[in-house]
């Protein structure tokens, strides 16, 4: 089993960060650029990875009370996952997101994981600051 974690502190507030992470419609606009979300019927999804070219049936949990999600595959368990945001205080929050891979064949590795949890980090906050700002006007 791997496991990765990457954390970023963002500029905004905490209900507006899991809003935007939690949005099932603008997934693809953070999640790492190879994989697709078709929200079908929630908590049921499907997962579509351009690099093997499959779509996996997947679960996704939104727990606003916690600023948590949660997901993973449904009948394979090759992986699950989590994103937490918290406060930390004057406008600001930090992100974590972890990946667990249960299997070495769904594991792309420690650099290629690392840098695709990094973009999407910077692409949730980019999507963030979007919209924060469409909000002030």
């Amino acid at each position: 089993m791997a496991e990765y974690e990457r954390s970023r502190t963002m500029p905004a507030q905490p209900e507006h960060i899991f809003d935007q992470a939690a949005n099932v419609h603008q997934l693809d606009d953070w999640l790492p650029e190879a994989l697709h979300v078709d929200a079908g019927d929630p908590p049921a999804v499907t997962v579509h990875e351009d690099r093997s070219g499959q779509d996996m049936p997947a679960l996704l949990r939104a727990e606003p009370e916690q600023m948590r999600l949660e997901w993973g595959t449904r009948e394979q368990g090759s992986y699950t996952g989590w994103l937490q945001v918290a406060g930390i205080g004057s406008g600001t929050s930090e992100v974590t997101v972890h990946l667990s891979f249960f299997e070495d064949a769904h594991d792309p590795g420690e650099q290629a994981v690392c840098d695709a949890l990094d973009g999407s980090l910077r692409r949730l906050e980019e999507q963030v600051r979007l919209r924060v700002d469409n909000a002030a006007g």
